[in-house]
């Protein structure tokens, strides 16, 4: 592969963004940035975090009603399903291909 003038400008123009953004990110405005990026990256992760933590209530929740749901306006779906799932139960269990 051969280098030829786009490429060359390109890196440069690359180099040129990163030595205007050390710069910048070295003043006031730029540390500020920083710190604001710093607080707002915690604040996600701690969201992420909880979120993690309530999955499993959550989707227990999210079964209940659906279940619920099913009984009161498709009462035959219980059984449809059981008779669904039971004529397709598989006749060897299935083993992970290397």
């Amino acid at each position: 592969m051969s280098v030829n003038a786009k490429h060359l400008a390109t890196f440069v123009l690359g180099a040129a963004a990163g030595v205007a953004l050390n710069k910048y990110l070295q003043t006031e405005d730029g540390e500020k940035l920083v710190d604001d990026l710093k607080a707002k990256g915690a604040e996600l992760k701690s969201e992420a975090e909880g979120a993690i933590d309530q999955a499993p209530e959550y989707f227990e929740q999210l079964k209940t009603k659906m279940t619920e749901l099913l009984q009161t306006n498709f009462p035959e779906a219980e059984k449809m399903l059981q008779d669904l799932l039971s004529s397709h139960k598989p006749d060897k269990p299935a083993t992970p291909e290397s």
